[in-house]
């Protein structure tokens, strides 16, 4: 099968659709598929470029800029000095219309975020081209839903021409009240992890340490991996650790925050403000692939997040073998139920409240960590890739009963 996938980033980067797409792709490839991958991010615009494969060097096309990269994903980057960088490229409708033409895809999958004008774009040609269409949106249209209804009903994206999906069915609920319960089936694509790479070493689940006992000190050690920036609440974090220290006293519980981000520096503030440096680490950004051992030295995730369309870093604090502690009316609880893989609050508060109780009651955070380490979750790759295959199928359904 000939995929294309259309996405406005594309870049090595920490987390993000562009991790995921670019992920998605590479695993397709290996599964036997022709990717080719459509994005207005030009090469350089992310911390490092991609590796690409011998002799896959940049060259020119009709449309663009077309490179091979070392995992067989072939990257077509449409884009335009005049918008600085921007996902926005001039002439994008036809530029993207002449590459479709000449790729010929069985598939055109989108990847949209909450404001994605080029995956938009090219949503809007593979329908006029009638070309196999999947959407899959990776946020939760919080704040636009009624514009993009509107929107929706005016260019009669209603009427069934693509097979729409969202990263969990949180999102996915979202998607359904812009385009109508009844006009589309709204699939769930989840977002996939290499869960061996994640998953802690054969036999440790047997968990020991501060998960069984609070005897002799050991203080519950919790670590939050986000980007430091108001979308995140990361700010909550350190509300929650002040409470926690209030109640349970400044040894008990000890919180790690791994990520940079433009409220890095106010955050480092309000916690030596309020006497908490002795309980909150920042550790600025952390690679990826430090991450696994960050996350062995721990016991609880903890994510702050009410938008989290899925939550892939709660994911991988879980598939490591961590309780997670989330809010509810997220995408995390996709893979975390509450007293089974974690505990889920209904406010700020209550996530306070679950990590005094997990400090407090050391078998109940045993048991979940056990079950987290020995039970890994339907995410790995080889179960997304397969999804979007099913999604793929839809989309050629659809695309035959409207043509």
């Amino acid at each position: 099968m000939r995929i294309v996938h259309v996405s406005d980033c594309f870049a090595p980067r920490v987390g993000g659709i562009e991790t995921q797409v670019g992920d998605l792709a590479a695993h397709q490839v290996a599964a036997g598929h022709e990717v080719h991958v459509l994005t207005a991010t030009a090469e350089g615009d992310g911390a490092a470029p991609p590796p690409l494969a011998p002799g896959g060097a940049p060259v020119h096309t009709a449309w663009g800029e077309r490179e091979e990269l070392a995992s067989g994903v072939v990257v077509h980057r449409i884009t335009s000095r005049v918008t600085r960088g921007l996902p926005v490229t001039v002439n994008g409708s036809s530029r993207i219309a002449t590459a479709l033409r000449e790729l010929r895809p069985d598939v055109v999958h989108v990847q949209a975020g909450m404001v994605s004008p080029f995956a938009y774009q090219g949503a809007s040609v593979a329908r006029r081209l009638r070309l196999p269409l999947a959407i899959t949106w990776h946020c939760m249209l919080d704040g636009i839903r009624t514009p993009l209804h509107w929107g929706a009903r005016a260019t009669g994206w209603n009427a069934g021409t693509a097979a729409l999906s969202a990263v969990s069915e949180v999102a996915a609920s979202r998607v359904r009240a812009v385009f109508g319960d009844g006009a589309h089936e709204v699939g769930i694509l989840p977002n996939g992890i290499e869960v061996a790479t994640w998953a802690p070493p054969a036999g440790s689940h047997e968990i020991t340490g501060a998960a069984q006992s609070s005897e002799g000190g050991l203080p519950l050690r919790v670590v939050s991996t986000q980007r430091v920036a108001p979308r995140k609440r990361t700010g909550v974090i350190v509300d929650v650790a002040e409470e926690v220290s209030r109640r349970l006293g400044p040894d008990a519980v000890h919180f790690t925050i791994a990520g940079g981000g433009p409220e890095l520096a106010d955050t480092r503030h309000q916690v030596e403000r309020r006497g908490l440096s002795g309980q909150v680490d920042l550790l600025g950004r952390v690679p990826r692939e430090d991450l696994p051992a960050l996350y062995r030295e721990r016991d609880v995730f903890l994510s702050p997040s009410r938008l989290e369309a899925f939550g892939i870093a709660a994911l991988e604090g879980r598939t490591a073998g961590l309780a997670v502690v989330a809010l509810e009316g997220t995408g995390i609880t996709t893979f975390v139920r509450h007293g089974e893989e974690g505990l889920i609050a209904a406010d700020d508060h209550g996530l306070a409240e679950a990590i005094v109780q997990l400090a407090q009651d050391r078998a109940l955070l045993g048991r979940i960590r056990e079950h987290n380490a020995s039970v890994p979750p339907r995410t790995d790759w080889a179960d997304v890739v397969a999804a979007a295959a099913g999604e793929y199928e839809r989309a050629a359904h659809v695309a035959a009963r409207t043509r």
